[in-house]
């Protein structure tokens, strides 16, 4: 009798969050499931991790009997560093999933995302992982037509090997079933979000700052996620942590001639 994998699922839209719950469904009908979640919304943590304040873990009964789960005080890196060396000691993770989040994590937004934060420390760990996200930021948001894309990327993440990376960002198009065209495998967008803050006042008259904004997308590419899910398709990018920029390393090698100045001239 084969072994059923041991999955391992978080989040950063909280514990109680439908999406969580979807994951949890789908990855039980694959495996033994374990799941380390915050027990508040963690939404733009990125990779924050805690380390000034203590960190608890609490046993809670929010699935099906066969489903070990855990509320974290911590943010969800934390929720994965603690499942791997606390509540999983010693056992082998053989698949993260994360989500599903309740808005978009494509392009620039890997970068700001608790929910590819999660699946990104446990791809740290040479664990194989996936976060899903759905283009759909409500708290009642329909996950039933991701359902088969989610269940037949996490098949194929159980049955084979990654060779060059460990990570997966899946975002998922706010569309009826039979409206989604299928998966594309895509690059990252070259996108970015213009920022700017609004300014209120609070009842004692003190200043306060919202921060607000606008995404602009200028890459018109039709090889890139943020096209797939303009038209239609399910994203599916190849992540990784290397945050190098290895074209730039040729034009900076002039660094490495000469000898700095000891010493600044004086202005005086």
């Amino acid at each position: 009798m084969n072994k059923r994998p041991l999955i391992l699922v978080t989040n950063d839209d909280g514990i109680v969050a439908p999406g969580i719950r979807v994951l949890v469904e789908i990855a039980s009908a694959l495996g033994d499931v374990v799941v380390v979640a915050p027990d508040s919304p963690q939404s733009g943590q990125g990779h924050a991790i805690t380390i000034h304040d203590p960190l608890r873990l609490k046993k809670v009964n929010l699935f099906p009997p066969d489903v070990e789960a855990w509320e974290c005080s911590g943010t969800p890196v934390d929720c994965v560093k603690l499942a791997k060396h606390v509540v999983l000691k010693g056992r082998s993770i053989d698949l993260c999933v994360s989500g599903i989040n309740h808005g978009s994590n494509a392009s620039i937004n890997i970068i700001y995302s608790g929910t590819l934060s999660a699946a990104m420390e446990a791809s740290l760990e040479g664990i194989k992982s996936i976060g899903f996200s759905l283009d759909d930021f409500s708290f009642d948001a329909d996950f039933s037509p991701s359902k088969p894309w989610v269940r037949k990327v996490m098949e194929h993440a159980l049955q084979h090997p990654f060779e060059h990376g460990n990570l997966l960002n899946v975002n998922i198009p706010k569309l009826p079933a039979e409206q989604i065209r299928g998966l594309r495998v895509c690059r990252q967008a070259d996108a970015r979000w213009v920022e700017k803050f609004m300014e209120g006042r609070d009842p004692s008259g003190q200043p306060y700052y919202w921060l607000t904004g606008e995404f602009v997308n200028e890459d018109n590419a039709d090889d890139t996620d943020i096209w797939a899910l303009q038209n239609g398709f399910i994203s599916v990018v190849p992540s990784m942590h290397d945050l190098t920029n290895y074209k730039a390393m040729k034009e900076l090698k002039v660094l490495e001639h000469g000898t700095p100045v000891r010493e600044m001239p004086s202005l005086a």
